[in-house]
């Protein structure tokens, strides 16, 4: 039977890949890097036209609006934890699929694909294409990640991931030669290639040729017992799942497609990463992408990645910066420090969110918080425009959580729902929930007698955060609300949420505010303990009720139907009603206090760095921070390629 749904979703596919990017390039005019001109003379890698796949992706960099580059240089970026060392992974962006500068998605390790009713993914690879270590790439690593990986109780005691299932059912994956992969579901699984595009990706793949080393149905057992015992692990799993780590990049030894490899000693206050001799993009006059040939990524504290930035101690910097640094920022360009400051957008959904925990352990606090009114008294005690006034310059758009102006979803309606500065209604929405007797110093009191103090904890790694919240505590003190502000480590900040311990968290609002109809919305719905304001209903959903609570509230329940309804919608429409109706829902229940949006990010760049977008946003998904603009594309100017 001819299938019109699966030659549309082929047609968009092909039609999405550039035209060079299907093309072969003639071997002859590929060009060998001076990085490895000595290795290749030594015989201890092979010539470009042996490394660079059969079938590259072939940039077309005119397309694009940017410059062909020269090879070469070392560019400097900070991070202020050893784990960030993961931000490579991020800002490489190497994908299976992947997003470009216009949020289409487009084959990138994979040479195209094939989408049949969103249920059947068929994956081309390219032919040629090699880990870092110069072993193949072929459908053999995605065969171990699935027989040898999800399917092995040791390595998944949970089984497929939840990523991976439709209606609780896994897909049925084949490999019918080596360079064709097919995953299918019975039923469509529209955010499957999302997925795969995002920041933090499922790897559905592995290098097996280095992994079944430290696996038991491939292992010599007394070569595997003596690296148990080097690694001080009880388990083969263990040892496994210790040097399986595709995203936390912190094994040097893990083969890698990503543009650049990890070449450093754990440990290290500087970890440096080395162009992939093996990487599967080129430019078209035959030059192998990445342009630079070493990335140092230095661990500072969180405090001075602004001031080491003005002092010219970094080429390419976002992280780390926030508003408030830019007069500073600004001041280093004018005494000289070879820098400008670039300003992204956000495409956070806003700055700064706060999320009253709904699963709280108080019972007295948490009835509070689930009562609607209570929310809304709470944001209507923001004096918003004083917060953007005196931290933003006013460039901030002032509001409540929701898709952000650049969506197809934006509206009005939703950023000025309950998110107004009136502290008459404010007072009059809590006197009415009956919490109208107070402290001598006005303090309302709860139904138990205790004062009302409403603890925020928060990360304490933006400073704008704390100087919102203490504005937020002058205002909602007019209304009898003490705020506490607790700040704390990022990761005791977010199993406090998750356990329940924590009244209430201030974060950035939603990663993705620029929402469209093949956008999933399922972190507008209980299906996330990472989202603040349910952490256990949204662990009750994961763990398919082993874990949490079930959502006993009728709107919070509505999400989730609407989500589930999401999954199987048919038409663009369809889709498009249930993301404007989730978000009237979160307009109108405040499960999310948004302060804020659309604050400009610094982006700090190197007067020498070049093909780095004057104008872009600055988001985690969709995006991936730099990645989705391709830093393996940007390049030092060739006068300056020394340092």
């Amino acid at each position: 039977m001819f299938d019109r749904t699966r030659t549309a979703f082929l047609t968009v596919a092909l039609m999405a890949i550039p035209a060079l990017a299907l093309a072969e390039l003639p071997r002859d005019t590929l060009r060998e890097q001076a990085f490895f001109e000595e290795r290749v003379a030594a015989g201890d890698l092979p010539p470009v036209t042996e490394r660079v796949p059969l079938e590259p992706w072939v940039v077309d960099l005119a397309a694009k609006g940017r410059e062909p580059g020269k090879p070469g240089g070392t560019l400097r970026t900070m991070v202020s934890r050893s784990k960030d060392v993961r931000q490579m992974v991020v800002y490489g962006y190497s994908r299976l699929v992947g997003y470009d500068e216009n949020y289409n998605l487009v084959p990138d390790l994979v040479r195209d694909y094939e989408v049949s009713e969103n249920r059947r993914f068929t994956f081309h690879l390219r032919k040629g294409h090699k880990w870092s270590d110069g072993h193949p790439f072929t459908s053999a690593d995605f065969a171990y990640y699935w027989n040898n990986v999800v399917n092995n109780d040791k390595l998944s005691p949970n089984g497929v991931p939840e990523s991976l299932r439709v209606n609780d059912l896994p897909p049925r994956v084949s490999f019918p030669d080596a360079h064709t992969v097919i995953y299918e579901w019975d039923a469509p699984h529209p955010t499957f290639l999302r997925l795969l595009a995002q920041a933090a990706p499922p790897f559905i793949y592995r290098p097996a040729h280095y992994l079944k080393q430290f696996h038991a149905d491939f292992a010599d057992p007394e070569e595997l017992s003596k690296m148990q015992r080097a690694k001080r692990v009880r388990t083969w799993a263990a040892l496994h799942n210790r040097v399986d780590e595709m995203y936390k990049f912190d094994n040097p030894e893990l083969p890698t497609l990503q543009p650049w490899l990890n070449t450093s000693e754990t440990g290290n206050s500087r970890a440096t990463f080395e162009r992939n001799p093996f990487f599967h993009r080129v430019d078209s006059n035959g030059v192998q992408l990445p342009y630079i040939d070493q990335v140092e990524m230095t661990i500072v504290s969180g405090g001075l990645v602004a001031a080491k930035t003005n002092a010219g101690e970094t080429d390419l910097q976002a992280r780390g910066l926030s508003f408030r640094d830019i007069a500073i920022l600004k001041k280093g360009e004018n005494d000289g420090a070879n820098y400008r400051t670039l300003l992204w957008a956000s495409g956070a959904a806003s700055q700064i969110a706060i999320y009253p925990n709904l699963n709280f352990n108080d019972p007295v606090w948490r009835e509070l918080l689930r009562d609607v009114r209570v929310r809304r008294a709470l944001s209507l005690s923001i004096d918003r425009h004083m917060v953007n006034r005196a931290l933003y310059f006013g460039l901030g758009k002032e509001g409540g959580m929701t898709a952000l102006s650049r969506s197809p979803f934006y509206d009005a309606a939703n950023v000025r729902s309950w998110s107004y500065y009136d502290p008459e209604e404010a007072n009059r929405l809590l006197d009415e929930v009956g919490l109208t007797d107070r402290t001598p110093d006005g303090i309302r009191l709860l139904p138990d007698g205790r004062p009302m103090e409403f603890v925020i904890e928060t990360a304490g790694e933006r400073q704008e955060v704390e100087n919102a919240l203490q504005i937020l505590s002058d205002t909602w003190r007019d209304v009898g609300v003490k705020m506490i502000m607790r700040p704390l480590d990022r990761d005791i900040l977010r199993n406090r949420v998750f356990a329940g311990l924590s009244m209430a968290a201030v974060w950035f609002g939603w990663d993705n505010g620029l929402p469209d109809a093949n956008t999933s919305p399922d972190y507008l719905a209980p299906r996330h303990q990472e989202f603040f304001a349910w952490p256990k209903w949204g662990q009750y959903f994961q763990t398919h009720g082993a874990a949490g609570e079930a959502p006993d509230q009728e709107p919070v329940q509505k999400l989730m139907a609407l989500s589930q309804e999401w999954e199987v919608a048919t038409s663009t429409a369809e889709r498009s009603r249930i993301w404007r109706e989730m978000l009237a829902i979160h307009a109108e229940q405040v499960y999310g206090i948004g302060v804020l949006a659309e604050a400009p990010q610094p982006v700090v760049v190197s007067n020498r760095l070049r093909n780095v977008p004057e104008k872009a946003t600055w988001t985690w998904d969709p995006g991936a921070h730099f990645g989705m603009w391709r830093p393996d594309e940007f390049f030092f100017d060739p006068i300056d390629t020394t340092q």
